[in-house]
């Protein structure tokens, strides 16, 4: 099995490479989904390339954002360059950039963004010229052994680093509430804040970081292609050191050739750790703390600044740097002098502490062993790219058709006179509703959920997914795509019956994408959008309160999974008429978990395009937001 380690600067990808990686990925400086890492110009990935090649290691290449129209040409003459340099793959999220790639002589691998996690997933990327894909990091060793073996493509799973608490690619937290998408490899890192609920305040989102080690030869055994270490934002400390230990662990070491390496990637890096979802569905979630401490040594009491290193749980040396937390709260840190009765350097007022390693002085020495950097450079220029588009002729609408998001039925009977179609979550009133849709001549479509690697469709009705390896049409099905499809661009095309656009798109680019794309489709303008879905068990029902008093409804669905909801509605309803103009079909109105009477009034309004109403629905739902469409996503 490959060890793939991160290489987030020329310095990071030297000390994955010393550390006895197989593979490293690394990003150029745009299209990559780690934007503030140092990253790599043209000239430093080929030296970076050719340095990597050198000592036997392959070089995957990161252009997996969200990509717009006008950025494609840009982003195919890159990948372009890449195949020229002879970089081993290039890792994609984006459809259309997918489609745009089918000429270009380099492997692609499906970024996690894509949401690959079943058997199905992986039978479309092999039809779809993907060669690897890196799976959702919520499937269970029990699910990965059931989807890899005899896989048609490469398989990669994360065994190490940041867990996202949110199911890759669906994440619109940062983007909607912070401006700063995460699609676009600008995460604000919204989990990483305190919430309150159910009047506890905690860092309620956090998860632990995945340490896989105990699992690096179950996850062999059942024919994982490759493992894969997340930290490219991380030191060259801890690049060197995880590929070391993963790479002993791969080769068969026995633990004490590599437990000090461990305990120290433990001390450069740690917010607590866990085994993810591999071990099971259980919480990934570390609430105490969310930022880095350090490898926990126990808790101390002080007194008079003094206090005695022999009541910690861990030996401590001579040098050895510490941090001492009161809680959340950091009181201060110093190096050692002495161990056993010793004293802090500063005030401390009398009491017991958590005491946490930062530093550990053979820290210096891998560095030094790392040594300098090569200078990385090459002369390869890139070809430009030059594409035209077709455009497509829409008929314009006064009014796109209105297609209605439910959950119960008392809401499905309360928008149904105004609803050209019905989007039902799978659930135990699901037969319920399709008869009265049924009886009143309305389409139904079931909400597929949004992750389940066992789930079938009854493709004897029409049904909504929400990643392209869920189901892709093989007949006559009738199959929708949801707005986590993450379609950005005129360029993707799968063979839906409709399309709902990113809801990280601007009016423009809105109009844009629908005069070069045939097909079906869709625009959401009302709802509490979906901002977090995760498997996480111990996210209950409720409301998260951020520290700026924004409140997030949270639900848990029949499923298993919890989704975070935005604070306030989004709320198109003044730009119906020039989305119809635009060429948009439908537009999609999300009243799922909202009482009947707000549900009704809504429905009336849109359907009614009654633009005054808007003040009206603004006090009913408690505020209101426009999303990106006015404003549109860096």
């Amino acid at each position: 099995m490959e060890i793939l380690s991160p290489a987030g600067s020329p310095e990071g990808l030297v000390a994955s490479v010393k550390g006895g990686c197989d593979a490293v990925y690394l990003g150029g400086k745009s299209f990559g989904a780690r934007a503030f890492s140092n990253n790599f110009t043209d000239k430093q990935i080929e030296g970076a390339v050719n340095y990597a090649h050198d000592n036997g290691v392959k070089v995957y290449v990161t252009v997996n954002t969200l990509i717009k129209d006008s950025e494609m040409d840009d982003a195919v003459s890159f990948v372009r360059f890449l195949a020229d340099i002879g970089a081993d793959a290039v890792l994609v999220q984006d459809l259309g950039l997918l489609k745009s790639l089918h000429s270009v002589d380099i492997k692609k691998h499906a970024s996690t963004q894509m949401g690959i996690c079943s058997r199905e997933g992986l039978e479309w990327c092999a039809r779809n010229g993907i060669s690897r894909a890196v799976l959702n990091r919520e499937l269970t060793f029990e699910e990965l052994e059931d989807i890899v073996r005899d896989s048609p493509v490469e398989t990669e799973v994360f065994v190490q680093g940041a867990l996202c608490y949110c199911l890759s690619g669906g994440c619109l937290f940062s983007s909607l509430v912070g401006g700063r998408s995460g699609n676009r490899g600008q995460c604000a890192q919204p989990c990483r804040k305190k919430y309150t609920m159910d009047g506890e305040t905690s860092f309620r989102l956090s998860s632990a970081d995945l340490y896989g080690v105990d699992w690096i030869k179950k996850l062999d055994s059942i024919g994982v292609t490759s493992a894969k270490i997340e930290g490219r934002m991380r030191s060259q400390a801890y690049a060197y050191l995880a590929s070391k230990v993963y790479s002993s662990v791969n080769r068969g070491a026995d633990p004490s050739e590599y437990g000090e390496d461990l305990d120290l990637l433990k001390t450069v890096f740690n917010r607590g750790y866990c085994d993810g979802y591999l071990g099971g569905v259980v919480s990934p979630v570390q609430m105490k703390y969310a930022d880095n401490r350090g490898y926990r040594l126990g808790r101390a009491t002080f007194k008079k600044r003094k206090f005695d290193t022999s009541e910690l749980d861990e030996e401590v040396n001579v040098r050895d740097g510490i941090s001492i937390y009161d809680g959340d709260v950091k009181v201060g840190g110093f190096k050692l002098s002495s161990v056993g009765k010793t004293a802090s350097p500063f005030d401390i007022p009398d009491g017991t502490y958590d005491v946490y390693r930062t530093y550990d002085p053979r820290i210096d020495i891998i560095k030094n062993m790392v040594g300098d950097v090569p200078r990385f450079d090459g002369q390869t220029e890139r070809r430009p790219v030059h594409s035209r588009l077709k455009e497509v002729v829409r008929p314009k609408r006064d009014l796109p058709e209105m297609s209605f998001y439910v959950g119960s039925v008392r809401n499905l009977e309360a928008v149904l006179p105004y609803a050209h179609r019905i989007y039902y979550e799978e659930c135990d009133s699901l037969s319920e509703a399709q008869e009265i849709c049924d009886g009143a001549g309305k389409e139904i479509v079931t909400i597929a959920p949004r992750f389940d690697p066992s789930w079938r469709p009854d493709t004897s009705r029409p049904f909504m997914v929400h990643t392209p390896g869920q189901y892709i049409p093989r007949g006559d099905e009738r199959i929708y795509a949801s707005y986590n499809m993450n379609v950005f661009n005129s360029r993707v095309s799968m063979p839906f019956y409709q399309t709902t656009l990113s809801t990280e798109l601007s009016d423009q680019e809105i109009e844009y994408l629908a005069h070069h794309r045939p097909g079906r489709l869709e625009v959401m303008v009302f709802g509490r959008t979906e901002l977090m879905c995760t498997r996480d068990p111990g996210l209950n029902n409720g409301i998260l309160e951020d520290e700026k008093g924004y409140r997030f409804p949270v639900y848990r669905d029949c499923h298993g999974l919890a989704h975070v909801l935005n604070s306030t509605d989004l709320m198109l309803l003044p730009y119906l008429r020039q989305l119809g103009s635009f060429g948009i079909d439908s537009v999609g109105i999300d009243v799922r978990k909202r009482p009947e009477r707000i549900a009704a009034a809504v429905a009336k309004a849109f359907a009614g395009n009654n633009v005054k109403a808007k003040l009206d629905l603004t006090g009913l739902c408690g505020g209101i937001n426009y999303g990106a469409y006015l404003r549109g996503t860096d």
